[in-house]
């Protein structure tokens, strides 16, 4: 089970947000996010998935969280580079420990 959280972005075909299946750059999507994985113990279930994924969404320029109780890991792509003070802050407040990055 995956909860996977889209911030303001079109949603469209798994080929990309906008729904296009062309390798060119989508108008108005930002081609030149930062994606983080991070390794998150204590995630067992589609709750502690949301959970995460929530807290770590409100983290100012994060635009996709996709976290997954099966293996630890949370996919967080962002505008920017993310200080792993402020994930762990997240991931704390969701009731969950940041082991690092994966």
């Amino acid at each position: 089970m995956t909860t996977e959280t889209q911030l303001p972005q079109a949603t469209g075909s798994c080929c990309s947000p906008s729904g296009s299946c062309h390798d060119g750059a989508d108008a108005g999507v930002p081609s030149d996010g930062v994606t983080t994985v991070y390794q998150v113990s204590g995630m067992t279930c589609g709750h502690c998935e949301g959970a995460v994924s929530e807290e770590i969404s409100g983290i100012e320029g994060v635009t996709s969280v996709k976290a997954v109780a099966s293996t630890g890991q949370v996919t967080v792509v962002s505008a920017a580079p993310l200080t792993d003070d402020a994930v762990r802050a997240a991931v704390d407040e969701a009731g969950y420990e940041l082991v690092g990055r994966a």
